[in-house]
């Protein structure tokens, strides 16, 4: 190719170069006049054979070419990725003037509602709450509270054993927060005040008004000279509390192997205020938790002296305790992942 052909060509492609408009077209134009299958860098290659004269001149010229086209390539790409980039920022601005989107606002479960509601009430008794293992032994799950060998809880059917040492019925997921006040009363002097909250674990057959795993609290006092009119002030404060003033009370006789005497407590139904509803399948009265009086045997389990000391014990299930309160037709919707359910009691 002679000097006016290269000087043609690199016009021509300087032109091409000022008419592209991405990177991409840029790329291929480079390829075409600056690599190796290119008339400039043939012309190059040629000059080896070439005499003196006609390698001086067309050198000259191969170097001004390839001068100018490199120097053109690099200064249209970088106009041209200037103008993408200006492109691709306008695209994703964003309006600060805009009103925000606000998040989706969420809820305290209503299990949870009524469990910091109740730890609210005795800590303003002057309780304290106590937490323990959800794996727990039988020792602390059925033996020290007086449960005999051959109690129906006992069961595989009714318990969830724990595959664990040489015992196969030695270790077990917690049937009642219970155990946890077992372990206070190992490691603490009286007089003892504590409440325990918590997950507790049992066979059942989910259903309407039964689920494998629940929500408890149990309550504990001993002390000098307790008796059960505590017991009785200390749960109509509490319903008082929940329920609103002015609550009646029943205590009906029961069996519980680690209190005697035990009783299941009744209140007066906050709805209806006893004249019958469908809050209290038109009894008047609400079943909310069986209590009685620590049984001596249990104190002497854990190394206090019966004669000296006293006091009482109840527990109650919190989930259906906020099935009452907020008349929630079934304990498994509290345990359902679906928030459309759970949105209906915000």
């Amino acid at each position: 190719m002679t000097p006016e052909e290269l000087r043609s060509f690199a016009d021509a492609a300087l032109a091409r170069l000022q008419a592209a408009e991405d990177s991409t077209a840029i790329d291929e134009i480079e390829a075409e006049v600056l690599g190796d299958s290119s008339p400039v860098t043939q012309a190059r290659r040629s000059l080896k054979d070439a005499s003196a004269d006609t390698r001086r001149e067309l050198g000259s010229v191969v170097n001004e070419v390839a001068a100018r086209l490199a120097s053109k390539v690099g200064e249209r790409r970088s106009e041209v990725e200037m103008a993408e980039r200006d492109v691709r920022l306008a695209s994703e601005r964003l309006d600060m003037t805009l009103p925000g989107r606000a998040p989706a606002r969420g809820a305290v479960h209503l299990v949870r509602q009524v469990w910091d509601e109740v730890v609210d009430i005795f800590i303003g008794l002057g309780y304290t709450v106590a937490s323990g293992p959800e794996i727990d032994t039988d020792y602390h799950n059925f033996k020290a509270l007086n449960y005999p060998d051959a109690h129906p809880a006992r069961l595989e059917t009714d318990t969830l054993y724990i595959e664990h040492g040489e015992d196969p019925e030695g270790v077990l997921l917690r049937t009642q927060t219970s155990t946890v006040q077992v372990r206070w009363m190992e490691e603490h002097e009286p007089p003892v005040y504590v409440v325990s909250p918590g997950r507790v674990y049992r066979r059942e057959t989910t259903d309407a008004t039964h689920t494998p795993v629940f929500h408890q609290m149990e309550g504990l006092a001993v002390d000098e000279s307790i008796t059960f009119a505590d017991l009785r002030g200390t749960l109509q404060h509490m319903a008082d509390q929940l329920f609103g003033p002015g609550r009646r009370l029943q205590f009906v006789p029961n069996f519980f192997p680690f209190t005697e005497p035990s009783a299941e407590m009744l209140v007066s139904c906050f709805s209806c205020d006893g004249s019958g509803c469908r809050v209290c399948s038109q009894t008047g009265w609400i079943e909310l938790l069986g209590c009685g009086m620590v049984d001596p045997s249990v104190l002497e389990n854990v190394g206090y002296d019966p004669t000296r000391v006293s006091g009482f014990a109840f527990g109650m299930g919190l989930d259906r305790l906020a099935m009452i309160r907020y008349e929630v037709p079934e304990l498994r919707y509290f345990f359902s992942p679906d928030l459309r359910i759970l949105e209906q009691y915000r």
